[in-house]
């Protein structure tokens, strides 16, 4: 076994004279002095060496990694002076590479014109967690154990009772437990419905949802603030619809459509919002006195807005980190 010790250190010694560059070094220390290298394996057999010879062989083996670590550090500072004496002068006098400046993300650069627009219209924002309990992403909205929204083939459930929040309607649950009326909030955030894949839709997609409660609030208000809000977004040409829908946790619901227009001038309908009056139901599982207070919803996908806006065909295209298309925008 000694013998096979001075053979390894031999061996090293010689396999190192072979060492030219910085690469070729750094494939030796692997092999050699690595954890796992011939070195190393070598260290650890002295422990199988009979007890009248481990102590001869410890001082051995100690010795000949002391001598191959001691040549493997001179010839790495000698290739370090001799790859740093040929390294290619800098003229400092020339122009610096242009650096790239990086951007904000289509959603997000959508997401902060649609809070601003908001924010001059009097409404504050609120954020909640992605992970929900059925009370907030269900119950409290009017939504029963037998309503298909609940099936767990159609939710993210975590556990018998959390999920991953199909809306966030569960944000403006949350500021209605803990703030009297009156009420005028935003509620931005990812979403998650394990729909299928296509041009129109994700399994995650962006929703900003805005509620108001007050006193004497009206179907009137809620249209005259979608009317402003798409106008300021796209510009007073845009059209609009309301048409009547029905949603648990608003009495009585619609669906708001903008008119789309494709490159070649078709012109189709799309979807993308849910809006109407807070069903009393809604009001009275968060302690707000129905009687006295109305108020209105609406939640609208934040992608389909700027799909609209910037003729995007695909929602895919947000998510597919191609920069050919990120850069656009």
């Amino acid at each position: 076994m000694l013998e096979k010790f001075e053979k390894t250190g031999a061996e090293a010694l010689e396999a190192l004279k072979k060492v030219t560059n910085a690469e070729q070094l750094e494939e030796y220390r692997i092999k050699w002095l690595g954890r796992k290298g011939e070195i190393t394996q070598m260290l650890s057999r002295i422990g199988k060496l009979a007890a009248e010879q481990r102590r001869e062989g410890g001082q051995l083996a100690n010795k000949i990694k002391k001598d191959v670590t001691a040549a493997f550090e001179k010839l790495r500072e000698e290739l370090g002076k001799r790859e740093t004496k040929t390294e290619p002068l800098i003229d400092v006098t020339l122009p610096g590479e242009p650096v790239r400046m990086g951007r904000s993300h289509i959603i997000t650069q959508t997401l902060s014109e649609l809070l601003e627009i908001f924010g001059r219209m009097g409404f504050n924002i609120a954020y909640g967690p992605e992970a929900e309990d059925e009370w907030h992403n269900f119950i409290a909205l009017n939504i029963p154990p037998e309503h298909p929204a609940r099936d767990p083939i159609d939710n993210f459930y975590i556990d018998d009772s959390t999920l991953l929040r199909s809306q966030t309607s569960t944000i403006q649950i949350r500021v209605m437990e803990k703030t009297p009326p009156p009420i005028r909030v935003v509620a931005p955030g990812r979403v998650y419905r394990p729909d299928t894949v296509d041009a129109t839709h994700m399994f995650m997609f962006h929703q900003l949802e805005a509620l108001v409660v007050d006193e004497d609030v009206t179907m009137v208000d809620l249209k005259t603030t979608i009317n402003q809000f798409i106008h300021a977004f796209y510009g007073p040409d845009m059209k609009w619809r309301f048409r009547p829908s029905f949603f648990p946790f608003t009495e009585p619901s619609c669906e708001v459509d903008l008119l789309w227009v494709d490159k070649n001038g078709n012109e189709e309908w799309m979807e993308v919002a849910g809006c109407g009056m807070v069903d009393p139901n809604v009001f009275d599982a968060v302690g707000i006195d129905s009687e006295k207070y109305t108020g209105w919803a609406w939640g609208f996908g934040i992608e389909r807005l700027a799909m609209l806006k910037y003729g995007i065909g695909d929602i895919r295209l947000f998510y597919e980190n191609d920069l050919r298309f990120l850069e656009q925008f």
